[in-house]
């Protein structure tokens, strides 16, 4: 196998894999804990899925026709809670999803190195991918903090439990 078919393969995995992270964090959570914040600079876990998905639309729709950073956007929008329940965060991070699911397994190998422009700069699709992965997979990360605050005893771990790596690994 090629190794531009490799990495296709590899990160589609990972996104995947980044995905059902923030589904079992959402699936965990009430409508009430959607709004959950630390303070005032914080950001909920309903801002988070439509800041992913305002991100998803405007870098994975129009690839390679468009700026990834379009010009209507609203960005600072995207940063308003006014997602009012766990049914409408569900929608909208599945929305995002799905836009960006539909770019990325329309990518040949042939258009790994075909460029995009993310605020007037070119990106390959390899570098967009990757740093795209890297922001979806901090956000996710905080998802999944917040969930464990709010949740505390009650959270599900989406890993090995901690103090039960011995457990694990025995199989």
């Amino acid at each position: 196998m090629k190794f531009e078919q490799e990495f296709l393969n590899v990160i589609r995995a990972r996104f995947k894999e980044i995905k059902r992270l923030g589904d079992r964090t959402l699936e965990q959570l009430s409508d009430d804990d959607m709004h959950w914040r630390y303070n005032e600079a914080s950001n909920t876990i309903a801002v988070l899925a439509k800041h992913l998905r305002g991100n998803m639309y405007s870098r994975w729709t129009d690839v390679f026709t468009s700026d990834g950073e379009k010009a209507d956007r609203g960005r600072d929008d995207e940063f308003e809670d006014d997602l009012h329940s766990k049914a409408d965060v569900m929608a909208a991070w599945e929305d995002g999803w799905q836009v960006f699911f539909n770019a990325l397994n329309s990518f040949t190998v042939d258009d790994l190195l075909r460029t995009q422009k993310i605020r007037g700069e070119d990106h390959t699709i390899l570098d967009a991918l990757e740093r795209q992965h890297t922001h979806y997979a901090t956000h996710i990360g905080q998802m999944m903090f917040i969930g464990k605050q709010i949740k505390g005893e009650d959270w599900q771990s989406l890993s090995i439990p901690k103090g039960k790596s011995e457990e694990y690994l025995k199989w």
